[in-house]
């Protein structure tokens, strides 16, 4: 007959050690509590998220949507909040694909693309990110007017406003809807366990596609195309969808101090790839891009994607530096509405509710990534 083990005595000691340290935490938050009333009730400031529905009287540079200066705290907040959302959307994705191609071209044979990958990485990796942007938002400002604009195939133009390209003639929050659905499309996808992983990618093409087309046919201009096209009129472009100078450096600058991060990462998992099996594809005779697709790559991706998510989170966080140069991000918007409200630590709990929020939901896209990588009985 087995015997139960003896119950486990309670220890007084360190039970009181940690009522002590509890009532001290609670203490230390209760004074800091009243001693920011006092001080907000000696200033005139009163408390409480109130101001939210104040009109807050001042512009900004950048909006996905429409604004005015009659606007209310809330809403501009909320504008805030979308910029920088799209902008560490759009700032990820290229700073990824850009990532794995340069630490593709890293673990490359060939000397001369193996050397060019290096001298970028060690470029981009190695001069801060404020001076990029300075940098970049420098030679922007300084690039031709409209009519002397830098031509890209005629659909896409770059000039001292900004830069143009063609977009779907449909209103900004249907188009964020879009974007919406691709992302709970792709999340779907990705859980769905019927299928194999070119099935799924295709399936969401398909998908995003139609709901596009839906869109555009449905909510298009009545007379105009499902796509508007830039083009110049007078001093300047009229139709497809502007981005501002600010909003072009930033992701300049984003995309190529992430690329070269991310090139990092991708090189090292690489690396991890047991060479027995690169060896063996040789020994099958496959091409040199089978072998990286089929077996290099695939096995990288378990090495890679903890990190990656490391990165993404902390490109998400770098949208912050654009007060530098004035773009209209969550923090510029947060920054301005404390000096014209005063309302401190609302605002800056705002933000930091934000992005806690922002970064947790990458970590978790991150985490069903590398559960739906990870190998079984591992």
């Amino acid at each position: 007959m087995a015997q139960t083990a003896p119950p486990r005595k309670l220890d007084a000691k360190g039970l009181l050690v940690q009522t002590a340290f509890l009532a001290l935490a609670v203490v230390v938050v209760a004074g800091a509590i009243s001693s920011a009333r006092t001080n907000l009730d000696e200033m005139g400031l009163s408390s409480g998220f109130a101001f939210l529905d104040r009109a807050t009287g001042w512009s900004y540079s950048f909006s996905l949507i429409e604004r005015s200066i009659d606007d209310s705290y809330r809403w501009t907040l909320f504008i805030g909040f979308l910029n920088t959302l799209f902008l560490g959307a759009v700032s990820i994705l290229l700073a990824t694909l850009l990532g794995f191609a340069v630490g593709t071209a890293r673990d490359a044979r060939n000397l001369a693309i193996r050397s060019s990958a290096a001298i970028f990485i060690q470029l981009f990796r190695n001069v801060p990110l404020i001076l990029q942007l300075v940098f970049w938002y420098a030679v922007m400002i300084h690039l031709p007017g409209p009519r002397q604009a830098m031509s890209v195939l005629d659909l896409a133009f770059l000039s001292n406003r900004g830069m143009m390209i063609p977009g779907l003639n449909i209103p900004p929050l249907a188009a964020l809807g879009l974007l919406v659905f691709a992302v709970l499309a792709a999340v779907v996808l990705a859980r769905s366990r019927a299928g194999n992983a070119g099935k799924k990618v295709l399936t969401w093409i398909a998908l995003v596609a139609a709901a596009s087309a839906a869109a555009a046919v449905t909510l298009a201009p009545e007379g105009e195309g499902l796509i508007s096209y830039p083009a110049l009129k007078g001093l300047r472009f009229v139709g497809g969808v502007e981005l501002s100078v600010e909003l072009a450096a930033m992701i300049v600058a984003i995309t190529l101090y992430g690329a070269a991060y991310i090139a990092e990462v991708v090189q090292g998992g690489l690396k991890e790839v047991p060479r027995g099996l690169v060896e063996a594809g040789d020994a099958l005779g496959l091409p040199r891009h089978v072998i990286w697709l089929k077996i290099k790559m695939p096995m990288a991706l378990r090495t890679i994607i903890p990190p990656l998510g490391n990165q993404w989170v902390f490109l998400m966080k770098a949208t912050t530096i654009g007060v530098a140069i004035g773009f209209s991000d969550l923090f510029m918007i947060v920054s301005t509405s404390i000096t014209q409200s005063g309302q401190t630590l609302e605002l800056i709990g705002i933000l930091m509710a934000t992005f806690l929020l922002i970064n947790f939901s990458l970590a978790q896209l991150v985490n069903l990534i590398n559960g739906r990588l990870r190998l079984k009985g591992h």
